[in-house]
């Protein structure tokens, strides 16, 4: 590769994009206006609530207000623990989104007049899986308590239980949605942008003449792809700066992670388009083709719906969805405060997912004399 022509065909890609009355416009507009209209109207209901139990009671009772728990249409219980560390650990993994405390000796405080409280903590980092969590999971155990009473002839009101709610203690949906509202961006950016570009150059009959130049293919490619590449980044800071004046939300870990997983989910988008550029003749055909992964990506990466209330064939499916690991890790990064150290996993599938992607795109562009 030849920096220089590189170089001269950087400068080329970026006075053609200042000169393009539509691209200056959407890079601008297109993060203000996602950032500020979406996390107001946005809001969704969810079923299927994961509970885990510390049952430090061990009774009739106790087993009573878990069986009915698992036996509700919107709750789960995932796993009954007799000490919190592990239930916790449950939270902490993403594998649970609500806990449930059973104190020791509650039977007996009851059946002797006292008010015990059953601790609940729900998983806030999903604001409305938190909020609904926690709310069916006390009707549950209310309902439960209230047959109880009835059954043992108890007149006395009981306590109702008191909820935590970790990570994301206001429970603002719009919490929960800023951070995963940037994958559209870098969709849209770094995704469709770049395909059409190459689209139109074959439209236009410009990639003609620049096949027949000694331009290599590599150094033609990276000039197409690499100011989109610097306008994503931009554009994550720009989200970042509107939820941080807008809506005061900031990360809770290292900012160098968010742009991390931002770099790699640039160049995994930039190689979808590449491919689909390379196998598109107009600009009409690139353009069903990026909607159609646009609307997968959307709907099944966790985006809007949480992944943990699709079928299960559903959810298998979206470990081959991209932008499902960039939204865990913005999520994770924004509202836990998660180290890399804790988000290995879904950066090494976004490294693997650039590097089949690029290669693929790599392997599907023909240099034509």
């Amino acid at each position: 590769m030849n920096p220089r022509t590189l170089k001269i065909l950087l400068k080329k890609e970026v006075s053609l994009i200042k000169r393009n009355p539509i691209i200056p416009r959407l890079i601008v507009g297109m993060p203000v206006l996602v950032m500020l209209i979406i996390p107001l109207v946005t809001t969704f209901d969810v079923k299927n609530v994961g509970v885990v139990v510390v049952d430090n009671d061990r009774t009739e009772l106790s087993r009573r207000l878990i069986a009915d728990m698992n036996a509700s249409e919107y709750l789960s219980v995932t796993g009954c623990f007799f000490t919190y560390d592990e239930a916790f650990q449950q939270i902490e993994n993403g594998e649970a989104d609500a806990l449930v405390a059973i104190p020791e000796n509650y039977l007996n405080d009851l059946t002797n007049g006292h008010k015990p409280t059953l601790a609940l903590k729900a998983n806030g980092v999903n604001a409305t899986k938190g909020m609904l969590g926690a709310q069916y999971a006390t009707q549950s155990l209310a309902h439960t308590l209230a047959q109880w009473q009835a059954e043992q002839g108890i007149a006395h009101p009981l306590p109702a239980p008191s909820v935590i709610n970790r990570y994301n203690p206001t429970l603002n949906f719009r919490n929960y949605m800023i951070p995963a509202l940037m994958v559209v961006l870098l969709i849209i950016i770094c995704g469709f942008l770049p395909a059409l570009n190459l689209v139109s150059e074959k439209e236009s009959g410009t990639i003609e003449a620049m096949n027949v130049t000694p331009v290599g293919r590599l150094e033609f490619v990276l000039s197409k792809l690499i100011p989109y590449w610097v306008v994503g980044i931009l554009v994550v800071t720009v989200g970042m700066l509107i939820g941080w004046l807008v809506y005061g939300l900031v990360p809770e870990g290292n900012i160098a992670l968010v742009y991390l997983a931002a770099i790699l989910f640039s160049l995994v988008m930039s190689a979808l388009g590449v491919f689909i550029a390379n196998r598109s003749t107009t600009i009409l055909q690139s353009i069903f083709l990026m909607f159609a992964f646009i609307v997968v990506f959307q709907l099944m990466s966790g985006l809007f719906t949480p992944i943990a209330s699709m079928p299960r064939w559903a959810q298998c499916l979206t470990y081959a969805i991209p932008p499902r690991y960039f939204i865990e890790i913005m999520r994770s990064v924004y509202l836990k405060g998660a180290t890399l150290a804790d988000l290995w996993v879904p950066y090494a599938a976004l490294s693997g997912f650039a590097l089949l992607l690029c290669l693929v795109a790599a392997g599907t562009y023909r240099k034509r004399a």
